[in-house]
This record gives structure tokens, sequence and C-alpha cells, in this order.
């Protein structure tokens, strides 16, 4: 029986999720995260606390489901050398897509850091950590795909290409072409093709 309580609870912070991805934490309405969870409010209290508690969790999931699978690549041992161009390939193919979560929503995480929510100090430390998680996982990209580089240019070129893939999240929502555009930018760099411009 609790497995069947997990699986449900499961499938609740998965729609959760998804709910919190699409609409932001302040304008997801319990009535809201009643109907795509199926719970009823006194449910949903009972299980999670609160709406915070149900937002923690759906963050985790979104780390745990959506992020870490992505990056997982890049947090091998070896990094393959074209791991990083692939993530970045996937991610402006993904950003592309009409109708996809990431091309309608960007980044739950990086549009929660333009939110009032981060002024709470845990999601901003939640934030932090992803961001250093990424850059983590970037900053091992490019030392595989490019070993002669010297570290400060590994270095550099990490930092631009994290910022070119937050750009690329926090601009999926209002300008898909331009968050592409942005993804595609951090490959040029990666390659060198810029370098030659």
């Amino acid at each position: 029986m609790a497995r069947t309580r997990e699986f449900d609870r499961l499938d609740t912070v998965r729609a959760a999720r998804e709910f919190f991805w699409e609409h932001g934490y302040e304008d997801a309405s319990i009535a809201g995260l009643e109907q795509v969870t199926g719970l009823n409010r006194s449910s949903l209290y009972n299980a999670f606390a609160s709406k915070r508690g149900l937002f923690d969790e759906a963050v985790q999931s979104y780390l745990d489901e959506i992020v870490r699978p992505r990056l997982a690549p890049l947090e091998a041992d070896p990094v393959a050398p074209e791991a990083l161009g692939d993530y970045l390939d996937g991610l402006a193919a993904a950003l592309g897509r009409a109708g996809s979560m990431p091309a309608d929503n960007g980044c739950l995480l990086i549009n929660a850091a333009g939110a009032p929510v981060s002024r709470d100090a845990e999601v901003a430390r939640v934030i932090a950590e992803y961001r250093a998680e990424l850059h983590r996982a970037i900053s091992r990209g490019v030392a595989a795909a490019l070993p002669q580089a010297s570290t400060a240019r590994r270095d550099h070129l990490a930092d631009a290409v994290t910022g070119l893939v937050v750009a690329g999240f926090a601009l999926a929502r209002t300008a898909s072409g331009e968050a592409v555009g942005s993804i595609r930018t951090a490959r040029l760099l990666l390659s060198g093709d810029l370098d030659r411009d």
C-alpha cells in the first residue's frame, strides 16, 4: 500500500511541476493545482504542508528528471569530446520545438530566479546551486572539447557558454528565436567559428 502512495505522490509532484513550470510559483493557484493533481486542497496540504512544500518537491523533481539527465554526459568520467556540443544541439532543438515545455516555458529555475519567490533564502540557494551545477558541467564539457586550450581560455568559454545557456532559458517564453540563437552562439563559440569572423 505504501508503494501505491509513493507512485501517487510522484504523479502529483510531476503534475504540479508542469503547472509551476507553465505558470510560475506566484501565479500557480491552489485551484489550478487541485485541478492538475486531482487532489483537493486539504489533501495537498496534508501531503506537502503548503504550496511552497509542493513547489520544493516539484523543483527537486525538475532537477532529477529534467535537468540532470540532460547534463549526465557532461558528468561522465571521462567526458566525451563531443558531449558539450551534443548538449547544446539538443538544447537548441528543445527550445525550437514549438509546443514543448522548454520552448514554451524556458527553465523552471531560471524563471523562478526572476520572480518574487527567489527572495526566499532557500529558493535563492537552490537557484544558485543549480547555476553552479550547470557551470561545472559546462566547464567539464569545454575541457573535454578543447584539451589543448589554456586554462584561462577554457574558463572564459565556460563562463560565456553558461551565460548564453541561461539567456536562452530566460528568453524562451517571449522570444523563442532569440533563445535558440543564444544557444547556437554558444555552439559557435565552442567550435571556434566566431573566432574566424
